[in-house]
Formats: structure tokens, sequence, C-alpha cells
């Protein structure tokens, strides 16, 4: 019997999935991974310079380094021409953090998740992963398509957070704020044009579990998410330029709702 398309399709994202691996670059990502128990590392690439800066780190992982010569470095790792790497590179499979119910339910932090409507630069994500972190936030929550992959550029923006701050891919978006709903969080969405300011919206709420909703640079959110926020607010500004980079606004919007 053939098994239908979408039966085939799921077995071949699923065998793409166990195939995928991301090299991180640069000291700080490097090492932040070497030492982190949940990552499955596969291929550490250094030079002698950074081999001797990260003596304690890739002793703690276990691995054994390959030395390559700094003239060489960049033939040996397929790492972008303009990547920062400092003469460290390691190929790691993408973590694995779990549902979201677990982590938004009974995640370390404050009851406050983070979700990206289709925000697809890897530095503007890294620097939010960042920003949640610093604030306790227990989860950043994106789609699986559309939306930043876990990649080296991200990691080295997010100086260390993607191996602490949950990152977590989702089928739908949509689904993933109906599931935070049902578990007792509010979904405020941030909208430059709306009239309630996230402050008013933030002290109606109280002591709630919050989840902050942040479209893309540009589009904003999509009507679907838009509808499926609890309430749409805005970071009110000064002056005629009123509009944060999204990585910006996600930071001042954390910092409100730890502060509340």
């Amino acid at each position: 019997m053939k098994k239908p398309t979408w039966v085939i399709e799921k077995e071949r994202a699923k065998r793409a999935a166990a195939a995928e691996t991301v090299w991180l670059f640069g000291l700080h990502a490097v090492r932040d991974a070497l030492v982190n128990p949940a990552r499955v590392r596969l291929r550490l690439v250094l030079t002698k310079n950074a081999s001797d800066k990260l003596t304690d780190a890739i002793a703690a992982s276990g691995m054994t380094a390959e030395i390559v010569d700094p003239r060489k470095f960049d033939t040996q790792v397929p790492l972008a021409p303009d990547s920062v790497h400092q003469g460290a590179a390691l190929e790691v499979k993408p973590l694995d953090w779990g549902k979201l119910e677990d982590v938004a339910l009974t995640g370390r932090g404050a009851p406050l998740v983070v979700l990206l409507d289709r925000v697809t630069d890897p530095h503007n994500v890294g620097a939010i992963l960042r920003s949640a972190e610093v604030f306790g936030a227990r989860a950043v929550v994106a789609p699986a398509r559309h939306s930043a992959p876990e990649t080296g550029a991200l990691a080295k923006t997010a100086s260390g957070a993607l191996e602490r701050q949950p990152y977590l891919r989702v089928t739908n978006l949509a689904d993933a704020m109906e599931e935070l709903r049902k578990m007792g969080y509010v979904l405020l969405g941030l909208a430059g044009e709306v009239e309630e300011t996230l402050a008013e919206a933030l002290a109606a709420v109280g002591t709630r579990p919050v989840a902050l909703v942040l479209g893309a640079e540009g589009p904003g959110l999509r009507e679907k998410t838009r509808d499926t926020c609890d309430r749409l607010v805005k970071i009110p500004f000064g002056g005629e330029f009123g509009s944060l980079n999204v990585s910006n606004a996600a930071a001042v919007a954390l910092y409100a709702a730890t502060h509340r």
C-alpha cells in the first residue's frame, strides 16, 4: 500500500532534521557550546591560539580539537567569508528544548514568553535571545518556517544566550499562541498604530503570565497573528520618528513586563 503524501513529507522532514548540523563560530559562542551538557557536539576546529584560550572548555567537553594553520582555517570549515570566527568553529546539532507546554509552565524565570512572527534576521533574533535571558523570560518562540534558524551568526549575536535561553521553533505560531492562552498567558501584540500603550495593558493584566508578540520590521504582525492576540499595544514614542528595531522593541517590552 502506497504511503500518503503527507506521511512521506513528514518522514522526509524528520530525516532532514536528524541530519541537520550547525557550525558555531567565535570564541564566546564556541566556549559556551563546549560547556553546555545539552549540546551534541560533532567536530571542533581551532587554531593553536584559539585552542590555548579555550583549554578549560575543551577539557570540560571531552572533545579532541583539530588544530589547523590560521592561513588554511577558512578551507577547513564551511563558514561564510565574512564570519568573524577568531580561529574557532564547532559543528553541533541544534538544541532540543522540548515542548512549549513544559517550558512555558514550569521553565526557569518569570512566566514571560516572547513570540516572533516571521522575524528572519539572525542578528535580531540573537539580540532578542540575549535580552530574553537578561530579563528572565522562559522562552522565545518562532515558527519553524519563515524565521531565523539556529545559525553561527545568530549564536554569535546572542553572545552565549543561545545555549541557555530556550528558543522553540513551532509548526504554527497561532496554534502556539492558543496553547499559551490555555495555560493562562495574556497575549500582547506590539503594533505601533494602536492607542493602548504597553504600560496600560500591563497594568490591566496585573500578575498574570504575559506573552509578548512581535512582528518583523516593515510588515509587522500578520493578520492571523493580530487576531489571535488578546490586546494590541504600542510602545509610546516622542518626536516624529516612532519606530524601533524589533530587537530594541523586544528589550523595552521585556523590561516593562518584568518591572510592572
